[in-house]
């Protein structure tokens, strides 16, 4: 340990520090430098340097970022999923320190100085009772990762990301989970149940559709109108079988839901490139799906949310989101069959959800952490409640932070009249 007080190491022309020597003159910067190392080192309650911590935590893949005090991304870094249904508590915390050991080393912060806090937006971090239990397990098995924990589900991280106010996040990925936020903190929730029970709209659910859809064909049970040889040799092709009892395999004794999924961006490539019928479908059926999420949650969303935001902002996360040409169709057209009475913008996040979870703890713990939000997102669609025949609803093409100016007709029918209605914008910047 040092014995000796920092004016003593810095008014001396020899400065003996670690078993090294460093002249004043030459040197001290080093000095300095190594001084803080081993005072971190032996004394972790003596620095004062603030650091916060974020987790991006998927079923599949995880991120971590650690903020200094001026809100700034010093470091990151990746890991594999954080789902602790999927991998157990233990593994989740083991996974969290390995990232956590990596950023600091980018950053140069000893492995021995706790963050001041470290916000866990995971996946599956739903219940109380086992987020309690992975933060406990944390203290007692990596007491050097942080000083404090915020653990909340990714959806809510989502969210935070984009706004202090509230709002909606639609999870799309390998699964998919929709949540409102409103002003007041309070949480509702629709789907999220897992694959098991739902995930519709979500990458597992378009590969499940499409390998039913083939099935059933070939059985003569319910036969597809569209074509569905394609789609077969995509099976085919993804998975490395022959026929439908090679897929068994895949379906149960071998079962990955990751790999099982990764047919979505086959599927979305062909629609996409070839224009198949069929694969479009799939996502037009998927885009249904989502909207559907967030019409269900419609009579949970607090009047304070629109009377501080004027819309609905929804955060849209995950992989089946990159193909909204696709999801277009279905999404709109259930908003507007189901008469949704509230504008709504969707936003793209531009940096990681683990600033949300970063900026949750700082809030959590009443720490300063500077932000902007408007540098956390882009908008790519923007619709506007139908009401009195007016429909002005399309994509946005404009700009980063704006409601989507539309080409749409005014005037038109309940539905939208031909002539534009659901067309794609231009020139949306801070537009509505």
């Amino acid at each position: 340990m040092l014995q000796q007080p920092l004016w003593n190491l810095f008014n001396r022309k020899s400065v003996p520090v670690g078993g090294q020597q460093f002249t004043q003159s030459e040197n001290l910067p080093e000095a300095h430098q190594l001084y803080e190392h081993l005072r971190a080192r032996n004394h972790p309650t003596m620095t004062e340097t603030v650091y916060i911590g974020g987790v991006e935590g998927g079923a599949t893949h995880s991120k971590l970022v650690i903020c200094d005090r001026d809100g700034k991304v010093v470091a990151s870094a990746k890991g594999p999923g954080t789902n602790h249904w999927m991998v157990g508590i233990p593994e989740v915390a083991k996974r969290i320190d390995t990232m956590t050991r990596d950023a600091k080393a980018q950053a140069l912060i000893p492995e021995q100085h706790r963050l001041s806090a470290m916000g866990l937006c995971l996946s599956g971090a739903e219940q109380d009772a086992t987020n309690r239990e992975l933060e406990n397990y944390l203290k007692t098995h990596y007491p050097d990762v942080a000083e404090r924990y915020m653990v909340g589900s990714d959806t809510v991280g989502s969210i935070a990301t984009a706004s202090n106010v509230g709002g909606m996040v639609i999870i799309s990925g390998t699964g998919s989970n929709t949540l409102l936020r409103n002003p007041d903190g309070s949480t509702y929730g629709c789907g999220g149940w897992g694959h098991m029970i739902g995930d519709e709209g979500g990458a597992w659910w378009i590969s499940k559709k499409a390998i039913k859809t083939v099935f059933d064909h070939q059985d003569n049970f319910a036969r597809s109108k569209l074509c569905v040889e394609r789609v077969w040799e995509l099976i085919q092709a993804h998975f490395g079988i022959k026929t439908r009892l090679d897929l068994l395999d895949h379906c149960y004794a071998k079962f990955c839901k990751p790999t099982y999924s990764g047919l979505c961006s086959k599927l979305a490539k062909c629609a996409l490139e070839e224009n198949e019928p069929l694969c479009r479908k799939f996502f037009e059926e998927a885009g249904q799906m989502l909207a559907r999420s967030v019409c269900a949650l419609s009579p949970r969303i607090s009047p304070a949310l629109i009377s501080q935001c004027g819309e609905v902002d929804i955060v849209c996360v995950g992989s089946v989101w990159l193909s909204w040409e696709l999801l277009e169709p279905g999404f709109t057209r259930e908003l507007e069959n189901a008469k949704f009475k509230y504008d709504l913008k969707l936003l793209k996040l531009t940096n990681t959800m683990a600033l949300g979870a970063a900026y949750l703890a700082a809030d959590t713990f009443d720490l300063e952490l500077p932000r902007d939000y408007s540098k956390n997102y882009e908008v790519f669609y923007g619709h506007r409640a139908v009401l009195n025949g007016n429909g002005t609803n399309g994509s946005a093409n404009g700009g980063s932070n704006g409601t989507a100016k539309t080409n749409g007709a005014t005037n038109g029918s309940s539905n939208g009249s031909s002539n534009g209605t659901n067309g794609t914008a231009t020139n949306g910047t801070n537009g509505k």
